[in-house]
C-alpha cells in the first residue's frame, strides 16, 4: 500500500498522545474513565491553593481542584472549580473549606457535611430535615470558609508575642535615649564647663609651682651642698683634734683631784665624829640621871619656896 507507512506512524502517534494524556492525568490523580460531578466556591484569598489539589470528605479523598479563576471585579475574586466522584451526593448545608494539608503548609479542600443529628451546618446555620435529605445539584456554588493550619495559628500567637517584645524593646530604647539625652545635657551644661575650668586652673597652678621648684633647685641647691660639705669638713677637723688630745693625762689629773678631795673629807670627818660621840654620851648620861632622880631638877611646893 502506498500510504501504509504513514498510517502506521499516525496510529502510533495517536496511541502515544493518548498514553501521554492518560499518564499525565493519572499522575495528577484524574481518572478520565470515572464520571464526576462539579461544584464551585469563591474565596477572597487562596492561601497558596493550587490546581490539582486534593478534595476530602472526613479525611477521604473524593476529588480534586480542576481549575482556579480570578475576577478582580469581585471581593471574593477567586472561583475554585472542584470535581468529586459522581456517586457521592452532597447534602444541603455542605461547606467548602480551605485548610492546610500537612505541616509543610500545602492547601487542600475539605467538604464539611452538616451534622444530621442536630441539623446544623459547618457555619452554625440550622438546616431542615427536608434540606438534609435533598442533595445539592451538581455545578452549584457551595458556601466557603477558611481553617487556619497549625503553623499559621502558631505564627499568629508567635507574632503577638513578637509584637509585644518589639514594644518592650521600643520602650527600652526610648528610656535609654532619654538617659543619653540627660547625660548629654549634663555634659554640655555649665556644671561640667565649670569643673573643666577648675581643672585647667589647678593644672596651671601646678605648672607654676613646678617651675618655681625647678628654679629653686637650680639656684639654691649648689649653695646648700657647698655649705653641707664645709660643715662636714669642720666636723671632721674637730673629731681629729679630739682624738689627738692627751686624754690619759686628763683622766689621771681628774683621779688625783678626786683622791685629794676624799682625803680632805676624811680629815674633817674624824675630829667631828669624836666630838659628836662625846656629846651623845653626855646627853645619854643626863637623860639616865633625869629619869632616876627627877626631883633634883624639878621642885614643886604648895606653900611656897623653902629656905635652904
Amino acid at each position: 500500500m502506498k500510504y501504509a507507512r504513514e498510517i502506521k506512524v499516525g496510529i502510533l502517534a495517536t496511541i502515544c498522545i493518548f498514553l501521554l494524556f492518560f499518564g499525565f492525568n493519572f499522575l495528577k490523580g484524574v481518572n478520565i474513565f470515572s464520571p464526576t460531578n462539579s461544584f464551585h466556591g469563591t474565596f477572597a484569598h487562596l492561601h497558596g491553593l493550587e490546581e490539582q489539589a486534593a478534595v476530602y470528605i472526613r479525611g477521604h479523598k473524593v476529588g480534586q481542584v480542576d481549575a482556579i479563576h480570578y475576577d478582580y471585579t469581585r471581593d471574593s475574586a477567586f472561583t475554585v472549580d472542584i470535581s468529586i466522584k459522581k456517586d457521592i451526593s452532597l447534602p444541603q448545608g455542605t461547606t467548602m473549606a480551605l485548610y492546610a494539608d500537612g505541616i509543610l503548609g500545602g492547601k487542600a479542600i475539605e467538604l464539611i457535611l452538616p451534622l444530621s443529628q442536630n441539623g446544623v451546618d459547618a457555619e452554625g446555620n440550622t438546616v431542615s430535615s427536608e434540606e438534609l435529605s435533598e442533595p445539592i445539584a451538581k455545578g452549584a456554588f457551595l458556601p466557603t470558609t477558611y481553617i487556619p493550619g497549625l503553623m499559621e495559628s502558631l505564627q499568629g500567637e508567635l507574632m503577638a508575642h513578637v509584637d509585644e517584645a518589639i514594644r518592650d524593646v521600643d520602650r527600652t530604647v526610648n528610656n535609654v535615649d532619654s538617659l543619653v539625652t540627660g547625660l548629654r545635657g549634663q555634659v554640655e551644661g555649665n556644671h561640667l564647663k565649670h569643673t573643666l575650668a577648675n581643672v585647667d586652673r589647678v593644672s596651671g597652678d601646678l605648672t607654676s609651682v613646678s617651675g618655681d621648684l625647678k628654679a629653686m633647685m637650680n639656684n639654691q641647691l649648689p649653695r646648700i651642698v657647698n655649705n653641707a660639705d664645709t660643715a662636714i669638713a669642720n666636723l671632721n677637723t674637730i673629731v681629729a683634734d679630739v682624738k689627738e688630745a692627751d686624754l690619759k693625762a686628763t683622766v689621771a689629773r681628774v683621779d688625783t683631784a678626786v683622791d685629794n678631795i676624799n682625803a680632805v673629807v676624811a680629815e674633817v670627818k674624824s675630829p667631828m665624829l669624836k666630838h659628836i660621840d662625846k656629846a651623845i654620851v653626855s646627853a645619854d648620861s643626863l637623860l639616865t640621871d633625869l629619869k632616876a632622880h627627877p626631883k633634883r631638877y624639878v621642885h614643886f611646893s604648895i606653900f611656897g619656896k623653902k629656905d635652904k
